[in-house]
């Protein structure tokens, strides 16, 4: 399998998050299944068959967070020697043009990606259109609702 590229917050979330499913949710699930178990007949046992069908979509979302983890290529951008350039990892503030509304990004890889939280995929429009530019740089960003100008203000490594 190839390398995903991950931010070392997003691994550390992932692992904190991992640790939190095997030592917390998975003892508490296996606990209810007993419990669920000891009122009788599980055919018509609604708590036992919510505690397997929450089993489930727990083991499924550990083994999912393992093979993210043992795929990532885990990339630490405060390592890196300093440069003004926007890379993987870094922190993009920048200002629409047309709006002149400022907005701080971080990029990420893929599976950290949450735009809600300004956290953009590497593999977005916005964070392509970005790459390899500097502070100062004017960028054209192709969206949904037409092109879209970008002023590069700082970029930042943390």
């Amino acid at each position: 399998m190839h390398q995903i590229p991950m931010t070392l917050r997003g691994a550390e979330k992932l692992r904190k998050e991992l640790e939190y499913l095997k030592n917390v949710q998975r003892p508490d699930i296996i606990r209810s299944i007993v419990e669920a178990r000891e009122h009788g007949d599980l055919k018509e046992n609604a708590e036992y068959h919510a505690a397997r069908e929450k089993q489930g979509f727990c083991e499924g979302r550990i083994q999912e967070i393992e093979a993210t983890l043992s795929n990532a290529q885990i990339i630490d951008v405060t390592k890196f020697l300093p440069s003004s350039r926007v890379i993987f990892g870094s922190t993009v503030s920048v200002k629409n043009l047309h709006s002149a509304e400022k907005k701080t990004y971080l990029i990420v890889g893929d599976d950290e990606a949450d735009f809600k939280k300004n956290l953009i995929s590497i593999n977005s429009p916005i964070a392509r259109g970005m790459v390899s530019k500097q502070a100062g740089d004017i960028v054209v960003i192709n969206t949904p609702r037409g092109e879209v100008e970008y002023e590069i203000l700082q970029v930042a490594y943390l």
